[in-house]
């Protein structure tokens, strides 16, 4: 798989805080109905998004991504790249994705990420094969996801794990990009 795929791949999670997008899955688990808010609000606010993700045999890779205005932005190899989805395209195409999924979710209890107090939860879901465990900490302030961690587990040996943060000040398109 390209490192351009990965990243957009790796987008894709990071737009979904522990996958938290489908109706579906809240009509079954109401416990989260929190995430799904969390989630919707992340589309309409300027967001700068930080993603360490470590593969199989230790290595590891790193992203950035920036939505701003609907639009999607991706550090690739040291360059920002303007992509052609927005932010509701990936809310369309995760929303599908979970809809094919099996999800519950559970509220742990709160937590302090860098001094903003937290809600944070814990998120099973299942999708052909591959299953996702995630914690994700959600600013009791804000509604907006400050942190996410999840591990991967395709089924196939290939198991990965995934650590998002999240900003929100400040954030703008990256200079010189169109």
């Amino acid at each position: 798989m390209s490192r351009l795929v990965r990243l957009l791949t790796v987008l894709a999670v990071a737009l979904s805080p522990a996958l938290f997008l489908s109706s579906s899955a809240l009509a079954d688990d109401a416990a989260c109905q929190p995430g799904f808010d969390a989630t919707t609000r992340l589309f309409t606010v300027a967001a700068h998004s930080y993603t360490n993700e470590t593969l199989p045999g230790g290595k590891s890779s790193t992203g950035e991504a920036i939505y701003v205005n609907g639009a999607i932005y991706i550090n690739f190899r040291g360059k920002w790249i303007h992509t052609k989805m927005t932010t509701q395209d990936m809310l369309k195409l995760e929303q599908e994705n979970i809809r094919k999924s099996k999800v519950s979710c559970r509220y742990l209890h709160e937590e302090s990420v860098d001094g903003e107090v937290t809600s944070l939860y814990r998120v099973h879901s299942e999708n052909e094969g591959v299953q996702e465990d995630a914690q994700t900490w959600i600013s009791k302030a804000k509604g907006l996801p400050v942190r996410t961690e999840e591990d991967v587990d395709s089924g196939d040996g290939d198991k990965k794990h995934i650590s998002i943060r999240y900003e929100y000040n400040h954030v703008q398109a990256p200079a010189g990009v169109q």
